[in-house]
């Protein structure tokens, strides 16, 4: 006991010396450095990163598979084109949240096959409804994400908007796009759809409890 208690002595002694400050509980005391621009991330708030990085990339790879089960369906008729533009910009998405994932070094959700089954099935299930019925789910999920991230953007100008600027600035395009899926949707006779509003309110009962599970679990 002696000798561990000699041991700790000078390396406490350092610490004090050197005026090292203590990291609040929660952040992260290590720079983490994107590669795209070099911009360094120092003392992040932990928990808040990982949860929204989380949630943000098994959605976007929940929206892969939706637009998926929807061109399984419907990519050879005249919508085909339009659900497949959607989809490149998710795909975009997607892998923009994978380097994140990296960067920040966040675990997925261990949701994934899960959401991976539910996606394809939502998407192939509500385009068997038809053109209106695949419009009538874009626009029940891309509402229900734009609503997230304007959460996500709020708590991360709360936080430190300078600290975090990347991180929000590619929040932002991302939201402004699925508003765009949104619009489209309503473009193309989303509100046609069979039980448009009890269609519509139902899948969104489903993604908002697809974000309180992701981000936890």
């Amino acid at each position: 006991m002696a000798r561990c208690a000699g041991l700790a002595a000078p390396a406490l002694l350092r610490r004090l010396c050197s005026g090292a400050r203590r990291v609040p509980a929660g952040y992260a005391d290590a720079s983490i450095r994107f590669c795209s621009t070099g911009k360094i991330y120092e003392n992040i708030n932990r928990a808040v990163v990982d949860r929204i990085i989380r949630v943000d990339h098994a959605g976007e790879y929940g929206a892969n598979r939706i637009y998926a089960g929807q061109m399984a369906v419907l990519g050879r008729t005249n919508v085909g084109p339009v659900i497949q533009k959607m989809w490149d910009q998710e795909k975009a998405h997607l892998k923009k949240f994978n380097e994140l994932m990296v960067t920040f070094r966040v675990r997925p959700t261990i949701l994934m096959p899960f959401w991976n089954v539910m996606g394809f099935v939502l998407g192939a299930g509500t385009a068997l409804l038809g053109k209106e019925g695949a419009m009538a789910c874009t626009v029940a999920i891309e509402e229900s994400i734009a609503h997230h991230y304007n959460n996500q953007i709020r708590t991360l100008m709360e936080e430190d908007p300078e600290k975090y600027e990347e991180l929000l600035q590619i929040i932002k395009k991302f939201r402004d796009e699925e508003l765009e899926h949104h619009d489209t949707g309503l473009d193309h006779d989303a509100e046609l759809a069979p039980a448009y509003t009890i269609l519509k309110g139902a899948i969104q009962v489903g993604c908002r409890a697809a974000i309180f599970l992701s981000e936890r679990l």
